[in-house]
């Protein structure tokens, strides 16, 4: 793993909810992430950018999550516990579990026998891309990490090493295209300009009530942009 200067710092995962007491109550507990005394629905980590936001939305999940999170965890058991159910499992193609938390949004859980049930631990963020590989490319530009793997092969990643608060940002092909806003994604603290420089696109500026900059990567995924502060 090489590392260059980031442009843009991690500040933390952002996840829509129509229910967003319930799926912070969720992902607090299959996290280990503490509630904030002032805003339960903001989950806080021990490590920088570790953060999880649950936010409020008013649209309903239509479409598969083109974002999702994967999670270690010794078994089953408390995820399920928790609310959360089985939607495929281990099978000749895939090794571990796709679930869904309360709100229907999926993630994968990975069984490591040296972890309890409970808490899980974030393990990968992973993205669909319709190109994985130069996704990988421009997220790593801005995070100073260089996508790990062969270009030939059909996914690349980058490895956190620091820079993102888990193992490994994940970019994966799929054949269907981006129809919906995406119910998970992450807040950056960066220049706007240099951000437009490299191909991201503004989708919202400041002003009302945010302080930040709504922006898309090139093949749109939504993401959040702070103003560093002076």
């Amino acid at each position: 793993m090489s590392q260059t200067s980031p442009l843009v710092t991690w500040q933390a995962l952002c996840l829509d909810a129509s229910d967003q007491p319930r799926l912070a109550e969720f992902w607090a507990a299959a996290l280990d992430r503490r509630p904030d005394p002032d805003d339960p629905t903001h989950l806080l980590g021990e490590e920088e950018g570790a953060h999880v936001w649950v936010d409020a939305v008013p649209e309903a999940k239509t479409a598969k999550n083109r974002v999702h999170l994967d999670v270690e965890v010794g078994d089953l058991d408390g995820l399920l516990s928790l609310g959360a159910t089985v939607l495929r499992e281990p099978d000749d193609e895939i090794h571990w579990f796709v679930m869904a938390d309360p709100g229907g949004g999926e993630f994968c859980a990975f069984l490591r026998p040296n972890r309890a049930p409970l808490p899980g631990r974030l393990y990968e963020v992973v993205i669909d891309c319709a190109d994985p590989h130069a996704q990988a490319a421009w997220w790593g530009e801005l995070l100073g990490l260089a996508p790990e793997g062969d270009p030939k092969t059909h996914h690349a990643a980058l490895e956190g090493g620091g820079r993102v608060p888990f193992d490994y940002l994940c970019f994966v092909p799929v054949p269907e295209p981006k129809t919906v806003k995406n119910r998970v994604h992450w807040d950056v603290v960066a220049d706007v300009r240099a951000l437009t420089e490299r191909g991201a696109t503004v989708l919202r500026e400041p002003g009302g009530d945010i302080s930040w900059t709504v922006m898309a990567d090139p093949e749109g995924n939504e993401f959040c942009a702070f103003a560093p502060r002076s």
